[in-house]
This record gives C-alpha cells, structure tokens and sequence, in this order.
C-alpha cells in the first residue's frame, strides 16, 4: 500500500497541474512580472493547489494510523486557503501571519505537537517549560517562511523543499517513524509530479499556495521526528533545512545592516546573488539542489555521529556556509568578517 499511495500522489499531481493552471487563469491567481522577477509573461501561480490535493489523494489511499493526522490535515487546510487567497488578492503579509498562527496552534493545541525539553550533550537538559509552545509556534512559523522566501525561480522551492523531504523520509526510516517517512515521501512524490511542469523554462508556478503549504508540512514533519530528544538530534532538522533557514537568516542580517524592515523584497537572495555572478537560470537551480543535498548528506551523517564528532561537524558546517555567505555576498558586498581575519593573517 505505501508504494501504491507515492504513485498515486506521483499521478495525480501530474494529472492536476494542468486543470489548476486552468483555473489560476480563470480565477485570476496569476504572476505578473515587475523588476524584482525573473519571468517576463504573466504566469499562473495556483500550483500548489495541485500538490496539496496530489498529496491528499495519496494520503487517503495509505490511511496512516495516528493521532497527529486531523491536526496535519487541518493545519495544512488553513494554510492553502492562506496562500490561495494571497495568490489571487495578493493578500497583506499581516493576514498571511495570522493564516500561519492558526494553522501552527491547530496542531499544537489539536494534535499535541510541541518541544517540551531537549537533552543536552554531557547529561545536561534544557525545559522550555511555558516556552514550549512559542517555541513551537516559532519554529513552524520560521520554517514555512524560509521556504516562501527562496520561492523565486523555477522548480527551486520545489526542488529544494523535495530534497528536503526525501532527507527526512530517510531519517523517519532510520528512526522507525513510519507515520513520518510515508507523509513525508508522499508528500515528495507530489512535489516530483509537479516539477515536470514548474522547473524552468515554467509552465506554471506554485504560488504561496505551495511554498506555504510545504514550509509548514516540513516544519511539522521534522518537529514529529525529532520531538523532545537530544540536543545534536534537534540539529538534524536545522542542517537538514540549511538552503531555505541560511538564505533567511542572512536576509535578515542584510535588511538589519542596510536599515531595511525584515519583510521588505529584495534582489539579494541566495539565487538572485549566483545569478548575478552569471550562472544561468538552470545552473543557479541544479547549484543550489546541490547545496540542498550536501546539506541533507550531512544531517544523515550528523544523526550517526558521536557528539564531539557532531560538534565538530557543526562547525565545519558554520564556517563552510559563512565564507561561502561572504563570497557571494548574501548578506551584503561588504560582509566578509571571516575573509577580513583571513586575509590580515596572511600580510
């Protein structure tokens, strides 16, 4: 039956895409362009209309028994509407917050959802205590954000968010989550299907629809496999989602240093800087999959790591990412901290 329901979502989304494309047309859910996108027609936006039912579908025909099912499904009910509404009326980013709180609370406060404690390396414990649940909030809200943020060329929040979960599929497997590793394969094979019609050249695009829906059934999904349990696992997610959380973070850093608000739009994202170094279209896209699978790579290695040999990836993770950060200047042209100490150690 788990096979049968990753064909199925796999089918259906390619069967959906077009008659959702169809409809954005007709319901006016369309992208025009303007100086900060790369297209240059109108584009239909709806496309993750189709992922949601492709998954819903697939969903449906594995039934996964657990207790966490109704609040995964409502939550994510709200979140599509979000996106829907915001991808035909381009709704505020205040209405589109709210949208996400309501979804995050459903599962917390319906499905039980929350980080409680993490065990810390040498025996120690960190209790979150009343912070449990604004943590969660926190975390469900960030992550479905991240994704939204690099949704800006063909198939990148797609691909990068199918990488991800195949990621997470694998750590569930190895954990012995199965509720997990299917919703998250399913959900995998619902983003393939419609990447035949989003990688570039695009034939219609996912919309907040999408990059909403599947930040918050990432974010969720990795709070199900790595809830309440040691320090190092919780890092897993964080390292596992590295593309989507560096690209915010540092856009948060560039808009704090250039006096910015964090949710003014600007041409400084991780793709919109390899673009500007002249890697095409393609390229950018298949570079940053790549990112995106070194980064899964590392957080299945990470998992199997003993906690120095985990501390000591991390670092090598952080340095790797902040002189890469500085190279391409993604938190700004003159942010090269660590390329400043470099270079006056070698005068």
């Amino acid at each position: 039956m788990g096979y049968v329901s990753l064909i199925v979502a796999f089918m259906a989304s390619i069967l959906l895409t077009p008659l959702v494309k169809r409809l954005a047309f007709r319901i006016g859910a369309v992208d025009a362009p303007n100086y900060r996108k790369v297209h240059s027609r109108i584009m239909p936006r709806l496309g993750g209309l189709a992922v949601f039912l492709a998954f819903i579908i697939g969903f449906a025909v594995y039934q996964p028994e657990s207790p966490y099912t109704l609040a995964i499904v409502l939550g994510a009910l709200i979140i599509v509407i979000t996106g829907v509404l915001d991808d035909m009326y381009e709704i505020s980013a205040k209405a589109k917050l709210i949208g996400q709180i309501a979804a995050a609370l459903i599962v917390v406060f319906v499905g039980g959802i929350q980080v409680e404690f993490i065990n810390l390396p040498f025996d120690g414990k960190l209790d979150f205590g009343f912070l449990s649940i604004p943590f969660t909030l926190l975390w469900i809200i960030g992550v479905t954000n991240a994704i939204n943020l690099i949704d800006g060329l063909d198939g990148l929040a797609a691909g990068v968010s199918t990488i991800a979960l195949l990621t997470l599929a694998t750590m569930a497997f190895i954990l012995g989550d199965t509720f997990v590793m299917a919703t998250a394969a399913i959900l995998a094979a619902a983003c393939i299907g419609f990447l035949f019609y989003n990688f570039h050249p695009a034939k219609i695009f996912m919309g907040d629809t999408g990059a909403l829906f599947l930040g918050f059934m990432i974010a969720v999904l990795s709070l199900l496999g790595f809830k309440s349990v040691t320090m190092v696992s919780f890092i897993i997610p964080v390292i596992m989602l590295g593309v989507p959380i560096s690209d915010t973070l540092f856009a948060i850093i560039r808009r704090f240093r250039m006096k910015q608000k964090w949710s003014d739009p600007d041409k400084s994202h991780l793709h919109h800087c390899l673009l500007n170094m002249g890697f095409s279209h393609r390229q950018t896209v298949l570079l940053i999959y790549g990112i995106a699978m070194m980064f899964g790579v590392a957080a299945i290695i990470f998992s199997m790591a003993k906690v120095w040999g985990a501390l000591l990836l991390i670092v090598v993770i952080v340095i790797t990412i902040e002189l890469f950060v500085e190279i391409i200047g993604l938190a700004g042209k003159n942010y090269r901290p660590l390329l400043n100490i470099v270079r006056s150690l070698n005068k």
